[in-house]
C-alpha cells in the first residue's frame, strides 16, 4: 500500500484531530467501547497495573482499564475533552502526547484508543518507550466497522445523496482489513522507535444492535462530519434515518477490535 504525503497523514490533520471536543458529552455517549476481552489481555500481558491513556478523550478508555484494578493517567490534548474526562473521576493532563512531559514517571502499559492515527508514528512510539518500565508494554486499537451488504449499501447511498464529497463508502467498510494501512503505519513507527520488540496484531470481534435513535446520536462524531454545514448534516442524518427506518428501525453492526502491540526491550 503507497504511503500517504506527510501533510496528508491523519496526524497533521488537527482541525479534524480536535473538532471532537465541540459535543463531549455526545461523544462519551454514543461511541463504542471496547471488548472486555482486550483489557483483560493487555493488562494480563502488561507488567504491572501503571496504565498512561494516551488520547483519553472523554475516558472511555481509561475508564475500562480502571475497572480491571488498573492506575491510570490521561493525556489528551483537548482541554474540554480532558474536562469531561476528570469529571468522571480521571487523572487528566493536557498536552499532545508527542509534547507531553513525564515528569520523570513510568508505566507499565501505554494504550491509545482509537486515537494513535491522530498521533506522529515515530514521535508517539519514541515518547512511549521513554516512559514504558522494560518489558512494559505498547497497545494500540481501533473499533472497525464491518457492516452486513445491505447495511453498507444503503448507507453509501445516503452520503453520496446528500454530501457527495465526502467518501464515506461503507462498502469498503471491511473490518479489521479496512483497518490495515491504520495499523501498518502503527506497526512501522513502532518499528523505527528502535526500542521494542517485533509488534504482534490482536484481533476481538463482537457484535452491537443500534436503534435509528442511537445511530442518529453518534452519526456527527465521525471524523469530520461535525464540519459539515448544518444543513447537509440535516440531510445526511435524514437519509440515514429513512435506511434504518427501512431495515425495521434497528440493525446489528458486527465490529472488529484491532490491537497493535509491542513490548518494551530491556
Amino acid at each position: 500500500m503507497p504511503t500517504r504525503p506527510q501533510e496528508q497523514q491523519p496526524h497533521t490533520q488537527r482541525a479534524i484531530a480536535e473538532s471532537y471536543g465541540s459535543d463531549a458529552e455526545r461523544y462519551d455517549r454514543t461511541r463504542p467501547r471496547y471488548p472486555d476481552a482486550l483489557v483483560e489481555r493487555i493488562a494480563a500481558e502488561s507488567p504491572g497495573r501503571d496504565v498512561l491513556d494516551v488520547g483519553t478523550g472523554t475516558g472511555i478508555t481509561g475508564l475500562a482499564f480502571r475497572a480491571h484494578g488498573c492506575r491510570v493517567l490521561g493525556v489528551e490534548p483537548d482541554s474540554r475533552m480532558a474536562a469531561f474526562a476528570r469529571h468522571k473521576g480521571l487523572d487528566v493532563e493536557v498536552a499532545k502526547f508527542e509534547d507531553w512531559d513525564p515528569a520523570g514517571r513510568d508505566f507499565d502499559a501505554v494504550v491509545a484508543g482509537t486515537v494513535w492515527h491522530w498521533v506522529d508514528p515515530v514521535a508517539g512510539a519514541d515518547r512511549a518507550a521513554r516512559v514504558l518500565r522494560p518489558g512494559g508494554r505498547l497497545a494500540v486499537f481501533w473499533n472497525a466497522f464491518q457492516p452486513s451488504s445491505d447495511v453498507a449499501e444503503a448507507f453509501t447511498e445516503a452520503y453520496t445523496r446528500a454530501v457527495p464529497g465526502m467518501p464515506m463508502d461503507w462498502r469498503r467498510m471491511t473490518g479489521p482489513d479496512a483497518y490495515a494501512g491504520v495499523c501498518a503505519t502503527a506497526a512501522d513507527g513502532i518499528r523505527k522507535a528502535a526500542a521494542f520488540g517485533e509488534p504482534e496484531e490482536w484481533r476481538f470481534e463482537w457484535d452491537r444492535v443500534y436503534t435509528r435513535e442511537e445511530w442518529l446520536d453518534q452519526v456527527p462524531t465521525f471524523g469530520g462530519h461535525g464540519q459539515l454545514p448544518a444543513e447537509q448534516l440535516d440531510a445526511l442524518l435524514g437519509g440515514l434515518g429513512d435506511a434504518v427506518d427501512a431495515m425495521g428501525g434497528s440493525f446489528s453492526m458486527h465490529y472488529t477490535a484491532v490491537v497493535v502491540t509491542a513490548v518494551r526491550s530491556d
